[in-house]
């Protein structure tokens, strides 16, 4: 029997570790699929508060595992497959274990989508990006170029024109899916230029130089040409990895886990979710650390009651 599980090892389920670990609640920490989280996949992380000089994202995270650790938080290697929150005390199953917990923080996070070629994940983190707001600042100068046609998309693009010279809107079909407010910011901005019917087929570049072009094709002309550009940014959207969740909580249309209003309680007493898998808006390290503190703070508060 555990006072607290928690699920994902991102910023947000690390934080929560340490707080409840500082509480003497011996939490049981299972690392997910991708230990560390999403930051794991970056290189330079600039806008962590107490960097100056920035700190590598798998040091960040390295050193906030053992931080947990050094409080006395258990942290193992595995997934969860199966929860089950129908009742008191709660059930957690990883590998062929099955654990018992008074609470779970859930922070599973979510997962960029990915266009679906090797070398994007190869050159991720070495001018292949998937947050504008995390890595814009590294391209100042430079051409780069964006995948995708929604909201996300153009917000990004029109966001990394403060620093691009150029920014290349890359989209499959002809038209955008983005609200008109949005197309309409983005296509009166001089440096925006936008490549219809297009897909990405192959990033150019290797992990010592960055990214140099893309190849690209036409989808319905089936012409390749190559587009010569400092970065490419991914924004065709995220999953929230909820799967496991299904039919156990509350989750909104896009899948993400719901939360009460300034908390992190879900619809089930006892059970907390914190981070990107029920922030859809921000999804900063920041913000998921600060809800991981808040998850571990009312778990606490929880457990007493």
């Amino acid at each position: 029997m555990r006072n607290v599980v928690i699920i994902g090892s991102g910023p947000a389920g690390l934080t929560a570790a340490v707080y409840s670990a500082r509480a003497n609640l011996s939490p049981l920490l299972i690392e997910g699929r991708e230990p560390g989280g999403q930051l794991t996949l970056t290189t330079l992380v600039e806008n962590f508060p107490g960097f100056p000089e920035g700190v590598l994202g798998p040091d960040l995270m390295d050193n906030m595992r053992k931080q947990a650790q050094h409080f006395g938080t258990e942290i193992l290697n595995g997934f969860v497959q199966k929860v089950d929150f129908s009742k008191r005390p709660f059930k957690v199953w990883h590998g062929e274990n099955e654990v018992e917990a008074k609470t779970v923080i859930i922070s599973t996070g979510s997962s960029a989508k990915l266009i679906g070629i090797e070398s994007e994940r190869t050159l991720m983190g070495h001018g292949v990006s998937t947050c504008a707001t995390c890595d814009g600042f590294f391209f100042r100068g430079k051409k780069i170029a964006v995948v995708g046609g929604g909201d996300s998309a153009m917000e990004e693009s029109t966001f990394l024109t403060k620093f691009a010279t150029e920014v290349n809107v890359i989209h499959r079909r002809d038209t955008l899916r983005a609200s008109k407010i949005m197309q309409d910011r983005a296509m009166n901005n001089p440096k925006i230029k936008f490549h219809w019917n297009t897909t990405v087929e192959e990033v150019v570049g290797t992990k010592d130089t960055g990214v140099s072009g893309l190849r690209l094709v036409n989808v319905q002309t089936k012409q390749k040409s190559q587009l010569d550009v400092d970065g490419l940014f991914i924004a065709i959207g995220h999953n929230p990895n909820t799967e496991i969740f299904k039919g156990q909580i509350d989750l909104d249309d896009l899948g993400y886990i719901r939360t009460q209003p300034n908390s992190t309680r879900t619809n089930v007493p006892g059970v907390f979710a914190c981070g990107d898998v029920q922030d859809p808006i921000f999804r900063q390290a920041i913000t998921a650390a600060g809800t991981g503190c808040m998850a571990a703070i009312e778990a606490e508060r929880w457990l007493e009651h």
